[in-house]
């Protein structure tokens, strides 16, 4: 819906995200680094093996690399564990990325078949782990979002991350959003990789750089995957845009989480007082959940486009018609906490009178 988009775009203020993709991210990453610093080139030179190195540490790997984009990470990794054990075979959510946004990039580029593992609208279980065939490697998202952001108990992660030694199946971490899954676990990044055998983390999602990803492992693990980048095509002769970036907004954000899941918590449960509305997770796990709002896309599309305008407050600019429903993503950052209280209080009230 259109008009939808444009009234999200035109608000003063929005619930979700760290506030508009513009170019001052970038100009704000920059603004303390020398001009005489060095550029990396072709996946060589200081800035970029400092910040491999202190990723590696942060998520307790041996050695990381640095990616362009995730998607690449990923089906690197999955290629990587098939030929460490000439199966091709890998098994994911149903909703996992890989199976839903890439297209079929696993398939087509590697000829790697995929198993899907559990039902759609919940985390896979243990049981359903156990009862898969002889793979190479599992992948699990923490948190899963196409589900609003659950996440598996940390013990459940260990029986998973047992099962898979025991059985010599590797186990990867779609870690796009590890970092605002930390709160709920009470523990930091290397223990929650501990139990994983690569690791993939995103740089522009909750942490809100310009691009790019890390992807952590063993050292022969990591230096096969600077093979593949550059078969890739990722090996660009400077990556430095976004690894300054990267690194800017991680050590501006990575301590933050919990006020930001926290908010999540509270403004959640404010939506959820309210006739036709209901949120998944009711109560969230990280940072995101779901938005779901009873009614079709056109009816409820207005609802938000007169609530947008009236308000100031972007809620959303896009919705996902479903059976009966629409639902939309909140993912709290940064701009949340410009919005004032008499704002916040402003918009219940209109939800409520509509």
């Amino acid at each position: 819906m259109e008009r939808l988009a444009d009234t999200y775009r035109q608000t003063n203020v929005q619930l979700s995200g760290h506030g508009k993709r513009e170019v001052g991210v970038l100009k704000r990453a920059f603004e303390q680094v020398r001009e005489d610093e060095p550029s990396d080139q072709y996946g060589q030179g200081r800035t970029i093996r400092q910040f491999e190195e202190k990723m590696a540490q942060v998520l307790g790997k041996e050695s990381a690399v640095f990616f362009p984009s995730g998607t690449m990470a990923q089906q690197i990794a999955l290629r990587i564990w098939c030929d460490e054990t000439g199966k091709n075979k890998v098994a994911y959510h149903p909703l996992c990325h890989l199976e839903i946004h890439e297209q079929d990039g696993l398939k087509e580029l590697h000829y790697i078949e995929p198993i899907l593992v559990g039902k759609e609208n919940r985390l896979m279980t243990i049981e359903e782990i156990q009862a898969l065939p002889d793979i190479a490697c599992l992948l699990l998202e923490l948190p899963q979002r196409e589900i609003g952001g659950e996440l598996p108990t940390f013990e459940e992660l260990e029986a998973i991350s047992e099962h898979c030694r025991d059985k010599r199946i590797y186990l990867h971490l779609d870690g796009a959003r590890l970092f605002e899954s930390l709160p709920y676990y009470e523990k930091e990044a290397s223990e929650i990789c501990a139990l994983f055998d690569s690791v993939y983390v995103s740089f522009y999602k909750g942490i809100g750089g310009i691009a790019g990803a890390i992807l952590a492992g063993p050292k022969a693990f990591c230096e096969t995957s600077k093979v593949w980048k550059r078969r890739y095509g990722g090996d660009l002769i400077s990556l430095y845009p976004y690894i300054l970036s990267s690194d800017y907004y991680y050590e501006l954000r990575k301590d933050k989480m919990t006020w930001y899941r926290d908010d999540a918590v509270r403004l959640a449960a404010r939506f959820n007082e309210i006739d036709g509305v209901w949120t998944t997770p009711r109560i969230p796990v990280t940072n995101m959940f779901h938005l779901h709002f009873q009614g079709d896309e056109e009816k409820v599309g207005e609802r938000m486009v007169r609530i947008q305008q009236e308000t100031g407050v972007g809620i959303t600019g896009h919705l996902v018609e479903k059976d009966g429903y629409c639902s939309t993503e909140i993912s709290i950052g940064d701009v949340y906490s410009h919005i004032t209280s008499n704002q916040l209080d402003d918009v219940f009230r209109q939800f409520n009178s509509k």
